[in-house]
C-alpha cells in the first residue's frame, strides 16, 4: 500500500478503526483488549506515512462512569500513540461521542497533544449508534454547528459530510457556508476530508460535488 501510494503521489493521513473493541468498556481486561487491538493500526499508521488513527469513543455504562472508563482506555492508547509519534482522533460517531462537550471534557483530563478530534459534519444523532442524522430519523441531535465548534480546538482532521445537493450544487442538509467559516476561523490548518453518505449520486460524483462546493465557498469566505 506505501509502494502503492508512492508511486501515484498520494498522501495518507490516517485509517479509521472500527470493530476493535471499546475503548470505554466497563471490564478493565475488556478495555486493555481493546487499546491492545488499535496498536497494530498504530503501527500501520507509522508505516504509511499517515499522522493519526481515528477511534471511536463507545463504551457503556452512567456518563460519569464512561468518562472515566473512556480517559483509561484512550489515555493508554495516546500514551502509546506518543511513543511512536501517531495521533489519536476520536470522531463524533453517535451515542456519548456526539456530544462534543462531554468528548471536550475527555480530551482534556487526559491531557494529551497526541489525543485530538476528527470534527464530522453529520454523525450528531445522540441516541443511535454511528450517529447519522441522514434522513431525519434521529430524536435527539446534538447542534452540529455548536458541535463542530467546540471539537475544532482539538482538530487534526476534518470530515466534510454531504448527503444530498440542490440544482446548484448546495448541500441540502448542512449550511457549508456556516460550516466552512468555523473551520476557516479557527487554528486547524490540516486537511478536510469528503464522505459522501447520499444515495441518489454515485460515491464519485457525490465526492466530486463536495469537493468543489468546499472550493467555491471557501474561496468565498474570510
Amino acid at each position: 500500500m506505501k509502494s502503492r501510494a508512492d508511486d501515484s503521489d498520494v498522501v495518507n493521513l490516517l485509517i479509521m478503526v472500527d470493530d476493535e473493541g471499546d475503548l470505554g468498556d466497563p471490564l478493565e481486561e475488556n478495555r486493555s483488549q481493546a487499546v491492545q487491538n488499535h496498536i497494530k493500526w498504530l503501527k500501520a499508521a507509522r508505516i504509511l506515512n499517515c499522522h493519526s488513527i481515528r477511534v471511536n469513543a463507545f463504551g457503556s455504562g452512567d456518563r460519569d462512569s464512561l468518562c472515566s472508563q473512556l480517559v483509561d482506555g484512550l489515555g493508554k492508547l495516546s500514551e502509546y500513540g506518543a511513543e511512536i509519534g501517531i495521533n489519536i482522533l476520536i470522531e463524533n460517531h453517535g451515542l456519548n461521542s456526539s456530544d462534543a462537550n462531554y468528548i471536550k471534557g475527555i480530551i482534556n483530563e487526559v491531557g494529551s497533544k497526541f489525543l485530538g478530534s476528527l470534527p464530522d459534519f453529520g454523525n450528531w444523532c445522540l441516541n443511535a449508534k454511528w450517529g447519522s442524522t441522514q434522513g431525519g430519523k434521529c430524536s435527539e441531535i446534538y447542534d452540529p454547528y455548536k458541535g463542530v465548534e467546540e471539537l475544532l480546538p482539538f482538530a487534526k482532521g476534518v470530515s466534510a459530510k454531504s448527503y444530498d445537493f440542490d440544482e446548484v450544487g448546495n448541500e441540502t442538509t448542512i449550511d457549508y457556508r456556516k460550516m466552512l467559516q468555523l473551520v476557516k476561523s479557527s487554528e486547524f490548518d490540516g486537511y478536510i476530508g469528503i464522505e459522501y453518505e447520499g444515495s441518489r449520486l454515485s460515491e464519485d460524483m457525490g465526492i466530486k460535488t463536495t469537493k468543489s462546493l468546499i472550493e467555491r465557498i471557501w474561496k468565498e469566505l474570510r
